[in-house]
């Protein structure tokens, strides 16, 4: 079981990343800034960061060299989310990443400008979060696990 949700995280940090990338190449010249929401802490959420953190190496990205990643945790609390990413915001960051239904609606409702990845979500048409996956429109971009 293992085994098999490190390849679901491995293949979802690739798939991530490729809007990451579109959304990072239209700034060229200066270090990225990704804000990163987790939901739980970094001890419970250490394999998709590290799935991340692949994906982007896999991607020509270095962390400290030519993206800064800036990691915030919301510990499995849904009432930290806004705060969080506000601070995240203020940081001018050039997109936003997080997973599941209440963190991308909370980033959804903190910004229609910033980019947002989402990463392993359900259904995000049923959530309202999108209109369609092939066209999400707006802001939003990524995963979902449906």
């Amino acid at each position: 079981m293992k085994t098999r949700r490190r390849l679901l995280l491995g293949l979802g940090a690739g798939a991530l990343v490729a809007p990451l990338r579109a959304a990072l190449a239209q700034r060229s010249g200066r270090m990225f800034q990704v804000g990163y929401l987790g939901n739980s802490t970094p001890s419970n959420e250490t394999s998709l960061v590290e799935a991340f953190r692949l994906g982007l190496r896999e991607r020509g990205y270095t962390e400290g060299k030519d993206i800064v990643v800036h990691y915030r945790w919301a510990e499995g609390r849904i009432d930290r989310m806004p705060g969080v990413i506000a601070e995240l915001l203020a940081l001018k960051v050039d997109v936003l990443v997080t997973s599941g239904t209440p963190a991308v609606l909370a980033a959804r409702q903190a910004t229609t400008s910033t980019p947002i990845v989402m990463a392993t979500i359900g259904d995000a048409v049923a959530a309202g979060i999108v209109p369609s996956l092939s066209h999400p429109g707006g802001n939003i971009t990524g995963l979902s696990t449906l």
